[in-house]
């Protein structure tokens, strides 16, 4: 239908808005006082310290990047990474449901992953620094 080819600005628009506040609000609470605690969970999974802040800032900096719809193919690539990471490490051991299951986790890198490919849309400040003013459709 038509109709629904016209939606999917509309529709890039939800998946960013939505992985966006759900990645932001995870990094905010890592980056603004509970830094320190996602350090000692990061270095007790046999990971180095240095990635704890790597993580952190990318869950927060990345989430809002994604919100603003800039730079959101990188975002979202180092976001897809991140949940790729939190899902090995730390909830596949729990199985797909369930408490402390990766279904989340999951759902949101499939939403980032997405992303990487379609790119921001039209709606969103990527369209507006591409060269010319405007993305091209491809």
């Amino acid at each position: 239908m038509r109709i629904l080819d016209r939606l999917q600005p509309l529709a890039l628009l939800v998946m960013r808005l939505v992985l966006g506040a759900v990645i932001v609000t995870h990094g905010y609470h890592k980056v603004f006082g509970g830094l320190h605690h996602h350090v000692q969970l990061v270095t007790s999974l046999g990971l180095p310290s240095w990635m704890a802040y790597l993580s952190a800032f990318t869950e927060f900096f990345g989430g809002l990047l994604v919100l603003l719809g800039l730079f959101t193919r990188a975002a979202c690539f180092a976001i897809c990474i991140n949940l790729s990471v939190a899902i090995a490490k730390v909830h596949l051991h729990n199985g797909l449901t369930g408490n402390g299951g990766y279904e989340f986790p999951l759902a949101l890198a499939a939403l980032a992953f997405g992303l990487i490919f379609l790119g921001a849309g039209p709606i969103a400040f990527d369209h507006i620094r591409a060269p010319g003013g405007s993305a091209k459709s491809k």
